[in-house]
């Protein structure tokens, strides 16, 4: 069984995977347009229903996005006005606290600090910030067990 993140950027997916590869790296792995499908976006295509008639052909319908070993799935989707990301981050973990501050300083780069960057009880460095898009990021560099 396997469990992937799926994130609606509303209008603003290209621009994301275009950031996320600067900030931290990712690598796009597949992307297509809604001008890739055989057939015109409908309102199911479009997860929010109404937004159809927002999406260009130039939009991406769906893009796949790797950090490390995770994979990551996005679209352009929805076009309701305004992507929303509520009730979960996306944790990642660096290899030394020098990593650790250089992810959260490129994720935090228009974005929003949630939780400057500290030393706590189980991390030597672990901070909480919402990047340009909305996307809550956990940066952790873990203490050994």
């Amino acid at each position: 069984m396997l469990v992937q993140p799926y994130l609606f950027f509303d209008g603003r997916c290209e621009e994301a995977l275009n950031f996320y590869k600067a900030a931290i790296g990712a690598e796009v792995t597949a992307m297509m347009r809604y001008s890739d499908s055989p057939e015109p976006p409908s309102p199911e295509m479009c997860a929010g229903g109404s937004g159809a008639s927002k999406i260009s052909p130039n939009h991406i319908m769906h893009a796949n996005f790797r950090v490390g070993d995770t994979q990551v799935m996005a679209s352009d989707g929805m076009a309701e006005g305004k992507a929303e990301f509520k009730g979960f981050s996306l944790s990642i973990t660096a290899s030394d606290d020098a990593q650790a501050q250089r992810l959260f300083k490129a994720l935090g780069d228009g974005g929003q600090v949630q939780m400057p960057m500290t030393e706590t009880f189980f991390a030597t460095s672990f901070g909480m910030v919402a990047d340009r898009f909305g996307v809550s990021w956990m940066v952790i560099n873990p203490k050994p067990m």
